[in-house]
């Protein structure tokens, strides 16, 4: 048993494209980040079955797809990270994550701690808020980057993230040219929430960038933000849409599941801190 690490897209694919396919939920995030990922990586079995992928993005942040706690101790060997090339974060379920995380604190003397709990949720049948929020949903265009580039900026913040020196023009350009990010417009045809959802891989999409500025909030826009681009994912031919919310947000996390979104796995980040003196 091995893991075994590539930059390649494609001698990835099509190592561990079997287990992507089969486990598309519970690789969401590696198969939204493999064609930027710096180093990409499978646990194969003796018998040579795949069980376990992740991706490795700049700086040194793993994201672990379905890995076994076994392999998520593996990763600990010197050959998996060396030297300098050590990770800062590592986020993925909960088991996995806690496995490493014990085994690189117990290897290398660096503490970590918890930044976030996440759960993913899967789609199962679509249902419409009610009530229905006043407005409607359109889908964003370019006229609309300016404000929504500052709208993911606020949203990064309010996760947790360091937005300082962070430019999010790029970020809902993406999206936009695409047409997967959609607004909610109130009756006046002010925008008052946005949703995106990622492109459609192995058949799974996943919404993300759901945000309401303050002042809009508490009038169900997110709802219908998120019913809307929900649908236009189903449409799009995704059999599997998906999503994360934060567990210590329960108003996020009851809006959803109204909305029919179903608990996959708990995902948990954390960071790891320099070695005490």
């Amino acid at each position: 048993m091995t893991w075994y690490f590539t930059e390649d897209v494609d001698t990835f694919r099509t190592a561990a494209g079997g287990l992507l396919a089969a486990e598309a939920a519970r690789n969401t995030a590696v198969l939204t980040m493999m064609d930027s990922a710096g180093r990409l990586g499978w646990w194969a079995e003796p018998d040579g079955r795949v069980t376990g992928v992740l991706a490795v993005s700049p700086p040194r942040e793993p994201s672990l797809g379905a890995v076994t706690v076994e392999a998520a101790r593996a990763l600990v060997l010197p050959e998996v990270f060396p030297e300098g090339e050590e990770p800062t974060t590592v986020r993925g379920e909960t088991a996995a994550v806690e496995a490493f995380a014990e085994a690189f604190a117990g290897a290398t003397g660096r503490p970590w701690r918890t930044t976030v709990r996440m759960r993913l949720f899967r789609l199962g049948e679509l249902t419409p808020p009610d009530p229905a929020p006043a407005g409607r949903a359109r889908v964003a265009t370019e006229a609309d980057i300016p404000f929504t580039a500052a709208w993911a900026r606020d949203f990064a913040r309010d996760v947790g993230e360091d937005v300082t020196g962070q430019d999010y023009t790029g970020h809902v350009t993406d999206r936009i040219t695409d047409g997967r990010l959609l607004l909610w417009e109130a009756t006046d045809g002010r925008p008052v929430s946005m949703a995106s959802v990622s492109r459609t891989i192995e058949g799974q999409a996943r919404v993300h960038l759901v945000y309401t500025p303050p002042a809009e909030r508490g009038r169900g826009y997110a709802a219908g933000a998120v019913e809307a681009v929900s649908r236009a994912a189903l449409d799009g031919g995704a059999a599997h849409v998906l999503l994360f919310t934060d567990l210590a947000n329960p108003t996020s996390n009851a809006l959803y599941q109204r909305l029919g979104y179903r608990p996959v796995t708990d995902h948990l980040t954390v960071e790891f801190t320099a070695p005490a003196d």
